[in-house]
């Protein structure tokens, strides 16, 4: 049987941090499952609207050719919704990601959680690049 691996973020300004994050996860089992965070949930979640929208980054996501599938997530308040769905054996979370390892495990008590390892943090952020943005 496949070990599937999940990861999941919004992806926006897709940049090296995002690829080595994709890269390592890939690493973690036989098939990795990227969620691409809905436009509708960063705007609750962080406050504001992506620069790309959910199609695009999903996209880009997908044209690196690190994942297996990329899907955009559900639209549902309960981020952990799809997860049931997908069944994942492990889930990679980015050093950055703002999701308590406690939560996750109470829902998926045989699920494997992972934080993986920053990749050169001090250049490569969304944020430095949405920053970027709004000064020009």
């Amino acid at each position: 049987m496949k070990k599937k691996v999940v990861c999941a973020g919004t992806f926006d300004h897709l940049h090296p941090g995002h690829i080595d994050f994709l890269r390592q996860a890939k690493l973690l089992g036989d098939e990795l499952i990227v969620i691409v965070a809905r436009d509708e949930t960063v705007k609750r979640i962080k406050g504001f609207l992506p620069t790309d929208n959910e199609r695009e980054r999903r996209n880009k996501v997908e044209d690196t050719g690190i994942p297996d599938i990329v899907v955009l997530g559900n639209l549902d308040t309960d981020l952990f919704q799809i997860l049931e769905e997908i069944e994942p054996d492990v889930i990679a979370l980015g050093y950055d990601q703002r999701v308590s390892e406690e939560e996750i495990l109470k829902r998926f008590p045989d699920c494997k959680i992972l934080r993986l390892s920053s990749f050169q943090p001090e250049i490569y952020k969304s944020s430095f690049y949405r920053d970027a943005e709004k000064t020009k």
